[in-house]
């Protein structure tokens, strides 16, 4: 709970007592590998921050393939956003790539806080902000250079990622083909 303590503490917002308000309602949920914590079509009812662990944010593709859109590292959030504030349908199905840990505020505890601790609100508000800033910077490099220089950022950016997510669903994410994506990481290691 030490790091969520900590990402509670961005910001100032909250007192030691609020934080401790807070830590004391939150759910710890494992998850092993590949487990979902939350499906495509099913709705949101609940805030994640993940303790340890990876998961990936992928949805389905028309054809059927799964296209990760991102990953989600330790001291992190995650929500379905629109899936949660508005009770539709989630897009994305959020799974862990390796065994998981999760700690969990529920709607129910959520608009709970919300009323309890005025500043809460503060608090998601910037964390949202600073979230969907960070996933928009993230996901930048994909839109430039060649497969080889997207990886090589990838790379760069999450040396975590590359060592511990399957080739594949990286390949997804940077959206090149497998094929493609062992031919470069056989050329870089070559390089040395």
């Amino acid at each position: 709970m030490e790091k969520l303590r900590a990402a509670m503490a961005f910001g100032g917002f909250l007192s030691e007592g609020d934080i401790e308000k807070i830590i004391a309602r939150v759910q710890v949920r494992k998850l092993a590998a590949l487990e979902n914590a939350l499906d495509e079509g099913e709705i949101a009812h609940e805030v994640y921050f993940v303790d340890k662990g990876i998961l990936r944010v992928f949805s389905l593709a028309q054809s059927g393939e799964e296209v990760t859109k991102y990953f989600v590292r330790p001291n992190q959030f995650i929500v379905e956003l629109e899936s949660f504030y508005n009770f539709s349908p989630s897009d994305a199905t959020f799974q862990a790539v390796v065994d998981t840990q999760l700690l969990i505020i529920t709607r129910p505890v959520w608009r709970e806080l919300l009323e309890e601790i005025p500043k809460f609100f503060i608090l998601t508000k910037s964390l949202t902000e600073i979230t969907l800033l960070n996933k928009l910077k993230d996901n930048d490099f994909l839109n430039f250079g060649t497969a080889r220089d997207k990886y090589r950022e990838f790379l760069r950016r999450y040396p975590d990622l590359a060592r511990d997510v399957p080739l594949q669903q990286i390949a997804s994410y940077l959206k090149i083909t497998p094929q493609s994506l062992s031919r470069i990481r056989k050329q870089i290691s070559e390089e040395g």
